[in-house]
């Protein structure tokens, strides 16, 4: 084969794959392809966002279902018991309407039942009644101090009447018991005492003061429990009597 002349148009040095018939470099048409592609993976992956999206939302509507229904299942027993008390308090409300009520001391022993229907009713909710008994120690975590009762040495710190029931889920209490607790009265100091106190004489050491130090500390304690328990029935008491008011203003 005779050699190319040295004036031939083909020109060597540019291979002849790099150019398009249209004269288009062959990169811009692998770039067109790699934007298709990666649109058609973009709406694959939208496709499946909103597949996801669709499970989420059944997922959360399910469990809405379901805890709307173990609520009311747990409700269940507790409509039941306020079902029997509604039922309960009516009955009794047209006996008492008659011409011929029932007797005056029958009254204690419903309103007694009535409120240990309340009680069976709690206790459905996890609520069961803290047992409290006069005579035992005051504790302030189980005990909230109504007010306090003069009462000889022998019952001094200790329960005298149960106002209010307390009510406990488990060793959690819920609401502490009302109760009045007994003080007994403080013995005056002693004449010499007084008129060593007067002259600024200095007394023998006594081995039962360092006990009896102790009881001023408790009694201030168990006062300053009565009166935080006084401040909060009289500010339910100016509430409730604020709110009769503004009723009655209405009226």
């Amino acid at each position: 084969m005779a050699p190319h002349p040295p004036d031939s148009p083909v020109s060597p040095s540019l291979p002849a794959e790099q150019e398009t018939p249209g004269g288009e470099p062959a990169l811009l048409d692998e770039i067109r392809l790699s934007l298709a592609a990666l649109a058609v993976e973009i709406g694959r992956e939208h496709e499946r966002a909103a597949h996801r999206e669709q499970i989420i939302d059944r997922l959360h509507a399910e469990n809405q279902e379901l805890r709307h229904g173990l609520l009311q299942e747990a409700l269940a027993p507790v409509r039941a018991g306020l079902y029997r008390l509604h039922d309960t308090v009516r009955r009794q409300s047209a006996r008492w309407r008659e011409p011929e009520p029932p007797a005056a001391e029958h009254a204690g022993a419903m309103l007694e039942a009535i409120a240990d229907e309340v009680a069976e009713v709690l206790a459905r909710t996890g609520a069961e009644r803290l047992p409290v008994e006069p005579g035992e120690g005051y504790d302030p975590s189980r005990h909230r101090p109504v007010r306090t009762e003069t009462v000889e040495a022998g019952r001094d710190g200790r329960i005298v009447e149960v106002l209010a029931d307390g009510f406990v889920a488990g060793d959690r209490v819920l609401r502490k018991a009302g109760v009045v607790v007994g003080r007994a009265p403080r013995p005056e100091p002693a004449g010499e005492e007084r008129s060593a106190a007067g002259t600024g004489s200095v007394c023998e050491p006594d081995s039962g003061r360092a006990a009896e130090s102790v009881e001023p500390a408790r009694s201030a304690e168990l006062t300053e429990d009565v009166e935080s328990a006084e401040g909060v029935e009289h500010a339910e008491d100016v509430e409730s009597g604020d709110g009769r008011n503004d009723d009655e203003g209405n009226r």
